[in-house]
């Protein structure tokens, strides 16, 4: 098939630079793949328990806090996969997957809804429309204002704000008047039993304390903080709202990156919006197309989110200045 040239103006769909033989390859799904990311983000957090259990050093405790905090938003990354039907073969099974192995051990959205609500952020992305505009929209930011994100994030206030209204909605009546208990225990019964059963683990090794140190506090705290450096991330301050290949970022990470902040390729992100149909697996390899056709110099690309150049909207080719500035938002 004969692609037909590159618009020098926007990119608006796969087919714009990608053959259809390419499309259906990035494409392919795998339910061996899928069940090891599952397995893997699982074994990581079970191994820090372990750990942490036989040797509950404090600097022990809170590398494991750090750890867990990124396999929690590890959870959530694979979750987004499972939304697109990209995770199991079967959607039957990879949104009872989602449910019951990624959403409910958190405090996660259901996936049916959370799908329906996330397509309206592809289908308007970097517009009035975007749901998720209001992530990206405040940046650039000043230093100060930053750090007072920063520390709201790590100190559990966004946490508590979060996840508290959560479990306000869940139990707040139909008509917004009173407590709906039967509601609320519907949506979130099954997390606090699964819930329980951590805690009771945790319990009998001697260390009930550790379900809090090891579970509750990395999702009140270091959860959020990176997952709010993720949403700079991707969209914050880009280049051309109106471009695929630059209303979306792509922050090319390092080993500790991956580990502690961009766990299951969710750093490829402008090849995610451009291919909505790619697993994440396959991610890296539709990045590495894109760059062989020669399309890195119109690519919104950084290099390292604990780097950083500035804060400015770049009018020339990311390519030419790596850094932080939009991973964080702020200037030097």
């Amino acid at each position: 098939m004969t692609i037909a040239p590159l618009s020098p103006l926007t990119v608006q769909k796969p087919g714009d630079i990608f053959s259809r033989q390419e499309i259906r390859e990035f494409s392919k799904r795998s339910n061996i793949k899928g069940a090891l990311l599952i397995a893997h983000c699982w074994a990581t957090i079970l191994l820090v328990w372990v750990v942490c259990s036989l040797w509950p050093q404090p600097l022990m405790i809170a590398v494991g806090m750090l750890v867990v905090g990124s396999r929690q938003l590890g959870l959530v990354i694979l979750s987004h996969d499972a939304a697109h039907h990209l995770l199991l073969t079967s959607r039957r099974a990879n949104d009872w997957v989602a449910e019951w192995l990624l959403n409910r051990p958190l405090l996660g959205a259901s996936v049916v809804p959370y799908r329906q609500y996330h397509f309206v952020h592809h289908r308007f992305t970097q517009q009035a429309a975007d749901p998720d505009l209001a992530l990206s929209a405040p940046f650039p930011t000043t230093r100060a204002s930053m750090k007072r994100k920063l520390f709201r994030d790590l100190t559990g206030q966004t946490g508590w704000k979060q996840h508290s209204a959560t479990i306000r909605e869940a139990f707040t009546a139909a008509d917004g008047d009173g407590i709906n208990w039967s509601a609320g225990l519907r949506r979130l019964g099954p997390n606090l039993v699964i819930n329980s059963v951590f805690l009771i683990g945790f319990w009998l090794t001697g260390h009930a304390y550790l379900y809090l140190l090891l579970w509750v506090v990395p999702y009140m705290t270091w959860e959020l903080l990176v997952a709010r450096i993720r949403n700079i991330a991707e969209h914050g301050v880009v280049v051309d709202d109106n471009d695929r290949l630059r209303n979306a970022r792509t922050t090319l990470v390092n080993p500790l990156e991956r580990l502690l902040l961009a766990p299951y390729y969710v750093n490829y992100h402008l090849e995610h919006h451009l291919l909505m149909s790619c697993p994440c697996y396959n991610l890296p390899k539709a990045h590495q197309s894109l760059i062989d056709k020669g399309m890195g110099p119109r690519m919104e690309l950084r290099r390292g989110i604990f780097r950083y150049s500035g804060w400015r909207r770049q009018s020339q080719s990311p390519l030419n200045k790596f850094g932080f500035c939009p991973a964080l938002g702020f200037g030097q």
